[in-house]
């Protein structure tokens, strides 16, 4: 029997989710970043600086900034571990990771980057001080598996950090829902020639897990002291756990 998984709303074979996944992404790679600007009305930015400030990273770091598409964070992380220090940026589709290569190279950075899937990372034990996925969980098929990777990849008192959109404050949903099903379709449209990736991406936040039940995930995955932020009413989420 095929084992199957959430595609948004659809169940799908396991097998077959990387590959839609995928297609999401090669569709809005190029107009990725201005999307984000839009839809989010900039706050992005402010989060991922959240999450860089929580991050407690230092000069001389080494940083692996995983399904990091077009390198917000990688930079943010680079400005932080200066010289000294080291950030690798992933992804497992290659036209975001091409993007994200391009954009560091146009501001004067030569950072690794890495084609791979989160749920078998190519690197050794123990490597990294800090770990980071920005809105990239929903999208794998085995959250569990990833999580552990990540884990494996951290040096003891390492920080895991997970910022990913969650369960917005109950009085907020009806006007998000809104939103998220009426609007972000017809902007996706508009920007990227592509309603339906947009129309995934609103699914597949609803069928993430909420904060309490990615806490229990991290903590099962082997992380201590695991704790989350809520930002904008809960529509955004910062997990931070740690590896002892």
């Amino acid at each position: 029997m095929t084992n199957t998984t959430d595609f948004g709303y659809q169940q799908v074979a396991e097998d077959e989710k990387a590959r839609k996944v995928a297609e999401v992404f090669d569709s809005v790679a190029s107009r990725y970043d201005l999307m984000n600007d839009l839809m989010s009305l900039g706050l992005h930015r402010l989060w991922k600086r959240f999450t860089i400030d929580r991050s407690l990273v230092r000069p001389g770091d080494r940083v692996l900034d995983v399904a990091g598409g077009t390198g917000d964070l990688t930079q943010l992380f680079a400005d932080r571990v200066g010289p000294r220090g080291q950030v690798v940026l992933t992804d497992i589709n290659g036209p975001m990771l091409s993007r994200g290569r391009d954009r560091l190279l146009d501001s004067g950075r030569i950072i690794p980057t890495v084609q791979c899937d989160a749920e078998r990372l190519p690197f050794v034990d123990a490597h990294f001080d800090c770990v980071c996925v920005a809105f990239g969980l929903r999208n794998m098929t085995h959250k569990d598996i990833a999580l552990a990777e990540m884990r494996r990849v951290l040096r003891p008192g390492g920080r895991l950090l997970v910022l990913e959109f969650s369960q917005i404050w109950k009085p907020l949903a009806p006007l998000y829902d809104a939103y998220s099903f009426q609007v972000l379709p017809r902007l996706g449209q508009w920007i990227t020639q592509d309603a339906d990736s947009y129309r995934y991406l609103a699914e597949s936040i609803r069928m993430h897990p909420d904060q309490e039940t990615l806490k229990t995930m991290m903590t099962s995955a082997g992380l201590a002291r695991v704790e989350y932020f809520n930002l904008a009413g809960g529509m955004v989420a910062l997990h931070r756990g740690i590896r002892f």
